[in-house]
């Protein structure tokens, strides 16, 4: 079909009703700016998924930063919207207002002068990411061990995409889904395309633009109306097979797999990166994370499966604001929430 008839097709789209996760808060965000979310037939729904990793960190995570940056001789460095995030009692921010030692940092390089310039001081880096950022915190303890910095640790909360999408697929409330090109390009596409194959899924790797996404969303609802399953990537001209080699070899030299508590799902299998233990010297307590605590009536946990839309959270816009976040969804700039507030207008009160 021509652009035109695609957009007309799924504007007036009145097949079986077809839920389709974006994992990617990078793809939230794009499917407003192009507009091509206020298109869709109300059958089609597209759902935030846990592609956002300041919003899948559990509290309990921000609690050990928290801990950390009130111990002497400590200082804790993250990048700017962990601080927001907030704790059982505090957030990160809070806890500097507070006397504790908190700083934001630009890029590890920062860090790494810092540790150097500042023997006395034990710098605890807030290492969160997905396979996207798993290379460059490979690369900080490498410099780190190679330069002899021992008073340079990270508290990790890395985490992998593909198990959890493992776990969304057996949810059973998700019908396809819009799976992320950023991290695909590190990992391949062969991870996904055997994802699909194995849950029976239609997935797609799509990128950014108004026509890719366009593309991507009329495959996933053309599966789904015919009861199929089925792989596309159709993020080639960046996403190979076999994904970014060299990175991923980094990584694996450095970290190895682990169970990791992820914040509304629980603890995911071997969905976690941490530290060998050959470079131990340069962990800050990571393992070891099994509870979580979630404010009361914050519905960010079934935001991120995908259960709830983020107006459907009592917060929503009224106690929960960028300025005054209680769930860590409205803390990122890639957060449903945050997303949600800032492009359909709804006004802090």
């Amino acid at each position: 079909m021509e652009k035109n008839e695609i957009i007309r097709w799924l504007r007036e789209y009145d097949g079986k009703p077809v839920k389709i996760m974006e994992v990617c808060g990078t793809h939230t965000s794009a499917l407003y700016k192009t507009g091509l979310r206020q298109i869709l037939s109300p059958k089609i729904q597209l759902l935030s998924g846990p592609g956002c990793p300041v919003c899948v960190t559990p509290t309990a995570y921000i609690d050990k930063l928290v801990e950390i940056s009130f111990r002497s001789g400590h200082r804790v460095l993250a990048f700017g919207d962990m601080l927001a995030v907030p704790g059982t009692e505090m957030s990160l921010a809070e806890a500097r207002d507070r006397g504790a030692s908190v700083d934001f940092f630009y890029n590890p390089e920062d860090a790494l002068k810092k540790a150097e310039e500042e023997k006395e001081t034990i710098f605890v880096l807030a290492a969160v990411g997905f396979e996207t950022t798993a290379p460059i915190w490979a690369t900080v303890v490498k410099e780190a061990d190679e330069r002899h910095i021992s008073n340079l640790k990270l508290l990790t909360a890395l985490k992998t995409m593909p198990e959890t999408l493992g776990e969304l697929c057996t949810a059973g409330n998700i019908d396809g889904f819009l799976c992320p090109g950023h991290v695909a390009v590190i990992t391949g596409a062969e991870r996904y395309r055997a994802l699909s194959e194995t849950y029976g899924k239609p997935m797609v790797i799509g990128g950014f633009t108004a026509d890719l996404l366009l593309s991507a969303v009329a495959r996933l609802v053309l599966a789904v109306n015919k009861g199929q399953g089925g792989f596309w990537n159709d993020y080639g001209s960046v996403v190979t097979e076999e994904g970014n080699v060299k990175a991923w070899e980094r990584v694996g030299a450095f970290f190895e797999k682990g169970d990791a508590l992820w914040r509304g799902l629980g603890i995911v299998k071997n969905s976690g990166f941490y530290l060998k233990e050959k470079y131990n010297l340069y962990d800050a307590g990571s393992r070891g994370l099994v509870e979580d605590h979630i404010p009361a009536g914050c519905r960010c946990g079934n935001i991120l499966l995908g259960k709830n839309m983020p107006k459907d959270c009592p917060h929503f816009g009224r106690t929960c604001t960028p300025s005054h976040p209680v769930g860590a969804c409205m803390v990122s700039s890639e957060g449903a929430c945050c997303i949600t507030l800032r492009e359909e207008g709804v006004e802090e009160l």
